[in-house]
């Protein structure tokens, strides 16, 4: 692909559909590459183009009624379940992670036929300080805990700081580590500084998976996002990530699609698979049935389970679970009776 703006209209692939749900299903973890500025030097992304393609996502594809429900059943799976409040305190993240067990009230599982069946959210985030009490509130039952890392979120204390944070938050069990990247060296084009930078994060991260996060918000251009994108995932990252939730802009459907295409991208020209998370800003249950349907769209139904995809939240479950009330009941409820923690 030599520029975006060729296929953004259209979501035309050069490869199809089924070579893409081939090449997922016989998936290893993102080992990372050598440097390889070939893959995105040339690259150029008309944000117009790409506008039009994401304003019609929803238009092309709607799901209604018990399709609806399923949708956001399968997102619900697909949340990290988040705190990253300066006052977060080992009882509130104890009632969090009691939530990520059980999403959804007990009669609204009953009612859709869900019991006896695992219904969990993707895995709970927080802070370093706060993996320990996730870790033990979460025990048996499958969901597991990310921590933000690495001077989160502007990423601007010293390296071997940064990375003794990543060490803290495996040493006390966390499963997958959100670090951010460096900006500047983004802004100033400094790719080979930029993924050196996250290939240390991401020996330092070990069996701990890691989510890169741009900061989309924050790189000025969409060209930027998409080669950002790429030498993240060059380093090794298992996903990429929109945003920290803290910048002015979040995650849009532009900036997504973008980066799902890189993941594409990536996937075709090396044999490597590799994960996308929105994240900050999507707080409906529209937003999250926009996402999954370009999930669906570019990239297919691998990139619809929490293995490859999650979203960034915490006040989503809640309106999703109002309106799965509303499907069950045929009203809608008030969103404080849909507390999340």
């Amino acid at each position: 692909m030599t520029s975006m703006a060729e296929t953004a209209e259209t979501g035309a692939k050069s490869a199809t559909g089924s070579q893409l749900v081939s090449l997922a299903a016989t998936r290893a973890r993102n080992t990372g590459t050598d440097f390889r500025p070939d893959l995105f030097e040339n690259i150029s992304v008309n944000l117009s183009a790409a506008e039009r393609r994401t304003a019609a996502l929803t238009t092309r594809r709607t799901v209604k009624k018990e399709w609806q429900a399923a949708w956001l059943l399968r997102a619900i799976e697909c949340i990290d379940l988040t705190t990253l409040a300066g006052d977060d305190t080992p009882g509130r993240v104890e009632r969090l992670c009691a939530k990520a067990r059980n999403p959804l009230r007990a009669d609204l599982v009953k009612a859709l036929g869900l019991e006896g069946r695992r219904l969990t959210t993707g895995a709970v985030c927080v802070y370093p300080e706060m993996v320990a009490p996730a870790v033990s509130a979460l025990e048996g039952s499958g969901v597991p805990v990310a921590s933000v890392a690495t001077g989160f979120p502007a990423g601007l204390t010293p390296m071997r700081d940064r990375l003794a944070e990543i060490r803290y938050a495996v040493d006390h069990g966390a499963h997958e580590i959100d670090i951010v990247i460096s900006r500047r060296h983004v802004l100033t084009g400094n790719w080979t500084a930029l993924y050196e930078e996250v290939r240390e994060m991401r020996e330092t991260c070990g069996e701990a998976h890691m989510k890169a996060i741009l900061a989309t918000g924050e790189l000025k251009t969409l060209t930027n996002v998409y080669k950002a994108s790429m030498v993240a995932m060059m380093a090794g990252a298992d996903f990429v990530k929109t945003s920290t939730g803290m910048e002015a802009v979040n995650a849009t459907l532009p900036v997504s699609l973008v980066m799902v295409r890189s993941v594409r991208d990536f996937l075709e020209a090396t044999g490597n698979v590799c994960g996308f998370k929105p994240a900050g800003g999507i707080r409906t249950a529209k937003d999250a049935i926009a996402w999954l349907i370009l999930m669906k769209e570019e990239l297919g139904d691998p990139w619809l389970k929490p293995d490859l995809f999650r979203f960034g939240a915490s006040s989503l479950l809640g309106d999703i679970e109002r309106q799965i009330e509303h499907f069950v009941t045929g009203r809608y409820s008030s969103a404080d009776r849909h507390g999340i923690a």
